[in-house]
């Protein structure tokens, strides 16, 4: 079947599947905010308990992470994104899924071959360009006081 470029849009465009975009943004907003109020639940309980600031949101972060990674294990971190769309990627929790979820999905190849090496296969560029990046910056600025 021979089809223009114009043709071919109309066609894939009657095929796709519409969504419902004020309904989706308002289940991000409501889902992400959520996720928001539960990490800062667990800083006010951190400070509560007696931790500065600064200790408090590293332990929030870290929980943040478990919660966000042991979800994805128990296949329920998908779950939530079924209702709350983009809302789940909350950086933090959406990190964690990123690692957690590959490596779900080759266990049964070994904890080697299967689950460690895949853990980074979303992630894994992401942490090689934040590092380089944050590399070359800090030599750029170590430059730049050194020069002055």
């Amino acid at each position: 079947m021979n089809m223009t470029k114009a043709e071919y849009g109309r066609y894939v465009e009657s095929m796709a599947e519409k969504s419902a975009l004020v309904k989706n943004m308002a289940l991000s907003f409501v889902m992400g905010g959520l996720i928001c109020v539960v990490g800062q639940i667990f800083s006010n309980l951190y400070m509560g308990a007696g931790l500065s600031k600064d200790a408090a949101s590293t332990a929030t972060s870290v929980t943040m992470i478990f919660w966000g990674a042991l979800l994805t294990a128990l296949n329920l971190y998908d779950d939530m994104a079924k209702v709350g769309k983009a809302g789940t990627i909350i950086p933090i929790t959406g990190f964690a899924n990123s690692i957690v979820s590959p490596a779900m999905e080759f266990k049964s190849e070994g904890l080697v071959l299967g689950l460690a090496a895949k853990m980074f296969v979303v992630a894994g560029p992401v942490l090689v360009y934040g590092v380089v990046s944050s590399v070359i910056y800090g030599l750029i600025v170590l430059l730049v006081h050194h020069i002055r």
